[in-house]
This record gives C-alpha cells, sequence and structure tokens, in this order.
C-alpha cells in the first residue's frame, strides 16, 4: 500500500460526471505535479484506465465503489475490479452520493471495508449542511459519520477523511481559515485513532484560496471539484 507520510500534502481532483478523450489528452498534456505531493486524479470510471499514472506521487482514483463484492448487480463495479485495474484511491460517502444516491454510513463503511481488504485507500468524505450548521450540529454529525462511516480496520496508514461541508461544494461559499482549521483539529481529536489521519478540505477550493488553506496547521491537502477542471488552475493548486 502507498506510504501516505511521505507526502507533504494530498491533493485529489474529482472531475464527476466530466471528461472526453480530447479533454483528457490536452489535460495530461498540461499536467504539471509536484514531487512532494501526492497528485490523484478521479475521473468518470469508464476513463480509469485511460489516464496516466506515475505510481511515484501521480495517482488515478475512483469516484465510488461497489457495496457489493460480485453478483447480477448491473452497472456496478467491485474493489477487486478497480484493485486490477491499478486504480489506489477512492472516494466514499461524497455528499452528492449521500444525497442523491440515498447512501448511509453504514453502506459507506462497508464500501470501505471492501476497498481495504484490496490494500486501496479509500477516502472517507464526511460534512454538514448549512441547515446543521446554523443549527451548531456541526460536531454532532461529523462524530456520528466518523462513528459509523469508519470501519475500525481503517488506520492513519490506509485511509485518508475528506471534510467537504455539503454547504460550500460547489457554491463558491467558503468556511472562514479558522473555523476550517478548527473543524479538522476536532475530527482529528475524535479520539487518540484519528489523530495522525491524513485530513483533506473540500468545498470550493480554487487557485486563490487554496495555498491558504493548505497552509493551515490541521489540513494536508485538498479535495477539489470544478476548479480541478481547469488544468491551469489545478496546476496552481497543487504547485
Amino acid at each position: 500500500m502507498i506510504n501516505l507520510s511521505q507526502y507533504s500534502a494530498i491533493f485529489i481532483a474529482n472531475w464527476k460526471l466530466n471528461g472526453n478523450f480530447t479533454f483528457l489528452k490536452e489535460y495530461y498534456d498540461k499536467l504539471k505535479v509536484s514531487s512532494n505531493n501526492c497528485t490523484v486524479i478521479c475521473p468518470p470510471s469508464i476513463y480509469l484506465n485511460s489516464i496516466k499514472t506515475n505510481k511515484e506521487n501521480l495517482y488515478t482514483g475512483a469516484q465510488d465503489v461497489s457495496f457489493y463484492n460480485e453478483g447480477a448487480y448491473t452497472g456496478e463495479l467491485s474493489a477487486s475490479m478497480l484493485k486490477e485495474n491499478g486504480i489506489d484511491f477512492c472516494l466514499v460517502g461524497h455528499s452528492e452520493r449521500r444525497q442523491y444516491f440515498r447512501e448511509t454510513n453504514e453502506s459507506i463503511k462497508i464500501k470501505c471495508e471492501n476497498l481495504l481488504r484490496e490494500n486501496m485507500i479509500p477516502v472517507v468524505c464526511i460534512g454538514e449542511t448549512l441547515e446543521q450548521k446554523e443549527n451548531k450540529l456541526t460536531e454532532e454529525i461529523l462524530f456520528t459519520q466518523i462513528k459509523k462511516s469508519i470501519p475500525n480496520i481503517a488506520n492513519n496508514k490506509n485511509s485518508i477523511i475528506a471534510y467537504e461541508p455539503v454547504w460550500a461544494i460547489g457554491t463558491g461559499l467558503t468556511p472562514t481559515l479558522d473555523e476550517i482549521n478548527s473543524v479538522h483539529e476536532l475530527i482529528k481529536n475524535f479520539n487518540s485513532k484519528f489523530k495522525n489521519f491524513k485530513v483533506l478540505y473540500g468545498g470550493s477550493v480554487k487557485s486563490t484560496n487554496s495555498k491558504d488553506i493548505n497552509s493551515l496547521k490541521h489540513v494536508d491537502g485538498c479535495l477539489i471539484g470544478g476548479a480541478s477542471l481547469k488544468v491551469d488552475e489545478f496546476n496552481t493548486i497543487i504547485s
């Protein structure tokens, strides 16, 4: 399994439902990765075998994995299938999966377990809605998601947590730097097990704020959505 501790920061591009072969070629012709950081590109699954990796600091990640390992489940991709195709990372429990596909903490936990058995690194996404934030439920929501989504076999060497406040994804809104740092510290202090976990921030990350966000004490990198589709801006973020 990849040694996460060797990297000063981890940057993950979530392309969501975007891209085509022309886009891929132009993107990778311009992509510039740093040897000090880990960069992961998560394209739509049909392109997983079409993008470049160097197995040193540039990796491929999936946007999701099946709850099932095999069987009559049309359209699904299992953890073993992803692993067999050289995929090292996988997003799990993104807020869009939770919202649009009704994923639960319990199903996310099983997906994580499936990935870990294949020596793949789950990137477990957690975050609160605006209503929950306004009702001062952030701590309660995050702790519930951590407790119920992350399996006992997960640790700081084989798993990553991504904090994405739901109200900041794709809205242009971001928490203050103090809020981001405080929430990341909260996550790492959930209990001693999580003290050394890599915790990434996601939610309207762009080139104009990424440097300040990534310089925070308790932030270990970023999960980038829309801005990752613009290779020049993504290069600035990961540099």
